[in-house]
């Protein structure tokens, strides 16, 4: 079933199919060597990294490495609608289904978005074929509008969601540059 919004309803007027086309370009770009001048000399094999490729009154743009042992918790994008293209590696999403967590790998080459109100927590996949340390799993993720703040969840004992706090931000999935 596709989503319908009212105009009025939404905080943007990019919808979910027009971020995905944004992080496809944006990952067409990286792996054409357009943003080489943003890459770590060494990328961090024990922290996550990233850095904005382009930002406007609509929409951010970023570019995430992930490194195995760290994900994001459970939260969502507060007010954002967001979108991501994996390039490199494999990502383990763990969404929120309402009443329990569904789990879900995303490999190079694929693409989600996520609407309002979506919780989920993301890892670099384990065991993924041909990878090692050294060789970050990169992801390109856009938000529109561009992120402001984002809330953590735990699931409780009694299977149910429960937000523990509520941050400012303009970094990416929780993210630390």
């Amino acid at each position: 079933m596709l989503a319908t919004y009212s105009s009025a309803a939404v905080p943007t007027r990019l919808r979910p199919a027009d971020l995905l086309r944004i992080t496809d370009q944006g990952a067409a770009e990286v792996l054409d060597g357009r943003h080489d001048d943003l890459l770590p000399h060494r990328w961090p094999t024990d922290e996550r990294w990233s850095s904005r490729l382009y930002s406007d009154d609509d929409v951010d743009v970023w570019l995430i490495s992930w490194v195995p042992d760290r994900n994001t918790e459970l939260h969502d994008h507060a007010g954002s609608f967001g979108a991501l293209t994996v390039l490199s590696g494999a990502l383990s999403e763990f969404r929120w289904a309402g009443d329990r967590l569904r789990h879900r790998t995303l490999e190079a080459g694929d693409q989600a978005s996520f609407p309002l109100g979506w919780v989920h927590d993301v890892v670099r996949a384990q065991d993924v074929p041909g990878a090692s340390v050294s060789t970050p799993t990169l992801s390109v993720h856009a938000y529109s509008p561009p992120l402001t703040a984002m809330s953590y969840y735990e699931v409780t004992e009694h299977g149910t969601l429960r937000r523990t706090r509520s941050e400012l931000t303009d970094l990416p999935e929780g993210g630390s540059k």
